[in-house]
């Protein structure tokens, strides 16, 4: 029989949504989270409160809870802060995971299912990624998440710890049923940030760069449903427990949306104009970057089943009239 899963960073938006997937299989899960971005209401069953960097507190933890496998979401994630504050995120993102993994090895656990992030790549001469394509990303998020797939492969080479490190391209949307999503004040994801207006909290949606090289000059990117993001990390932990050897693999669908190609959407779902203004390019942000995702259907056989830009707009629009009526705070 499988041991527990402790789940990093469970309450908040990805995490959150893997956590009501394995509940709905009836996985033994438990969650740490240290609650600066997550939300309580967003765990269903057993929330720890705390740092997935704290060594002896998750070390302790983990052999109370006889935990076999993690899935370490626990991270800051916010590109633009990352290069103005790089070491906030070497110290979170990097050796938090260090420390992280050393309870695992003195504990004993097998399976690790990373989230890692497109950021790894930086700019792509193409702007479409394999998972043998260069890595080199182009600010401190990207290279703080590189960081630490490096200490996975060189743990692993060595120990009997697996893993799979998924790298996520621009994840949106919400629970189907709107019963979670994404809460988080001050949110910088595009699909988000443009709901938010839709619904009456901000008054206007930023373009951060209108003279990229693409069809309408604004970045493109892989929008992936968060749900079917979830659903690959039931994928993952399926393939590490028929014994398959650790694998780095993209978590997209393989084609992209500009930025007013999203706010069209949002506009055609919404009902109304959004009110949007153009601003200068962001530091850290590529023109271009779409997910070649082949390989993970193929080594994990995972189906997305939400590839479509209003399905997962109407979800995240959904979300934020829910949050008009429930605020989460």
């Amino acid at each position: 029989m499988s041991g527990t899963i402790l789940v990093t960073g469970g309450a908040g938006y990805i995490g959150s949504h893997v956590l009501r997937q394995l509940n709905a299989v009836g996985e033994k899960v438990v969650v740490l989270d240290n609650l600066s971005k997550g939300f309580r209401q967003a765990v269903q069953g057993d929330l720890v409160v705390g740092e997935a960097g704290d060594y002896a507190f998750v070390s302790r933890l983990m052999a109370e809870r006889k935990v076999d496998t993690v899935m370490h979401f626990a991270a800051h994630t916010v590109v633009p802060e990352s290069v103005a504050l790089p070491l906030k995120y070497y110290g979170n993102n990097t050796c938090a995971t260090r420390n992280l993994l050393q309870a695992c090895l003195d504990n004993r656990v097998t399976n690790f299912v990373f989230s890692s992030t497109a950021a790894v790549y930086g700019m792509l001469a193409d702007g479409y990624a394999d998972e043998n394509s260069p890595t080199q990303p182009i600010n401190s998020y990207g290279t703080s998440k590189l960081m630490s797939e490096w200490m996975l492969r060189d743990v692993a080479a060595v120990n009997p710890l697996r893993y799979v490190a998924l790298r996520y391209f621009n994840v949106a949307g919400a629970d189907s049923n709107s019963r979670i999503g994404q809460a988080t004040p001050g949110a910088t994801l595009l699909t988000k940030v443009a709901c938010e207006a839709m619904v009456g909290k901000r008054a206007h949606v930023s373009v951060y760069g209108s003279d990229y090289p693409t069809p309408d000059g604004t970045g493109v990117r892989d929008y992936i449903h968060v749900e079917d993001l979830a659903s690959a990390h039931l994928s993952a932990l399926s393939y590490l427990r028929a014994q398959r050897p650790s694998v780095t693999l993209n978590v997209g669908y393989g084609h992209g949306y500009s930025v007013r190609e999203v706010l069209r959407m949002v506009e055609t779902v919404g009902g109304k104009p959004l009110i949007i203004r153009d601003e200068p390019r962001r530091a850290g942000d590529p023109a271009y970057l779409v997910a070649r995702a082949e390989r993970i259907r193929a080594e994990l056989g995972w189906v997305p089943r939400y590839d479509d830009l209003q399905v997962i707009v109407s979800s995240a629009l959904a979300w934020e009239r829910k949050l008009l009526l429930e605020p989460w705070i």
